[in-house]
């Protein structure tokens, strides 16, 4: 059995679904139920028949109705250029399971290793969701990841101090602060870009998912994809696809640093293997390209 990537996680499994299925949605219930892999590190996804997929928090779930992918991702989905799962159910807390839990559409498509994408047109395709985002009117949006850099100094502080390596973090992530804050208006982000929330079919990208981030707010957050190509190139080719002004692509780069900070202080190579070398490639391709800006 894998190690469990939170110490408070609950034990989540088909038996457990089925019994909530069958409680809440009979109709449903009787439908082939499978766990999707890889594990997300926020909630349990389970394929439902054909259709349909089953989300269900981890830990510290939803306490109250109408999260924020319940509410936005109907309105949402239509104004991007990558297919988005739609809730279409809300499921309710019970004595075994204490949180409410979402079923959304099925969005064919596959995770795949980013060794095996074109990421040159990848950085091109997210390049033009992330653009399609940013032009939904964000009146009404709930905040998302994207707050100012101030905010996080503390929680990336408190990871840096358990993090045991490259002295230039912190130079990287002065440098983000010291940028000019967004002073646009706000705008729609998704907030977590990873090539674990992107859906491939036939060697392009096709969907995005896992939307718990998203809101409104300074698009840093969803331009910090950029280092999540893992390469130079693909990171121009984003940068040329969505022109970035220096003081947002310097916030960027903090995001991706502090990130890969938290992610490496707090996983493992064993209870998170995917996560815990993407975040060493964020970290390097950061620190490199930050290194040669330096040295001009």
């Amino acid at each position: 059995m894998a190690e469990r990537m939170h110490v408070d996680e609950l034990e989540i499994d088909e038996g457990l679904v089925h019994r909530l299925l069958a409680a809440q949605f009979p109709q449903w219930a009787g439908l082939p139920l499978r766990r999707v892999e890889p594990s997300g590190t926020v909630n349990a996804i389970f394929r439902l028949g054909d259709e349909y997929s089953v989300r269900l928090a981890r830990r510290e779930g939803p306490t109250a109705p109408g999260g924020r992918e319940f509410v936005w991702l109907p309105k949402l989905a239509p104004l991007v250029p990558l297919v988005t799962p739609v809730p279409i159910a809300e499921g309710q807390p019970t004595a075994e399971y204490p949180w409410f839990w979402e079923i959304h559409t099925w969005v064919e498509g596959e995770t795949i290793p980013l060794e095996e994408i074109d990421t040159i047109q990848a950085a091109r395709d997210l390049a033009a969701f992330v653009a399609a985002l940013q032009r939904v009117p964000p009146s009404g949006g709930p905040p998302g990841r994207g707050i100012p850099l101030a905010q996080r100094d503390e929680e990336f502080r408190y990871w840096l101090a358990r993090f045991d390596g490259n002295p230039l973090v912190s130079s990287v992530w002065e440098s983000a602060l010291a940028a000019p804050p967004w002073n646009g208006r706000p705008v729609w982000h998704h907030g977590d870009l990873d090539v674990r929330n992107w859906l491939v079919r036939d060697g392009r990208i096709c969907g995005v998912i896992d939307w718990g981030t998203m809101g409104v707010g300074d698009p840093a957050c969803d331009v910090m994809v950029a280092w999540k190509l893992h390469s130079p190139a693909a990171r121009e080719a984003f940068r040329e696809a969505l022109p970035t002004d220096d003081a947002t692509w310097a916030r960027a780069r903090g995001w991706v640093v502090s990130q890969a900070v938290a992610a490496l202080a707090y996983y493992t190579s064993q209870n998170n293997p995917i996560l815990y070398h993407e975040a060493k490639s964020w970290l390097e391709q950061a620190l490199s390209e930050f290194a040669s800006e330096n040295q001009k």
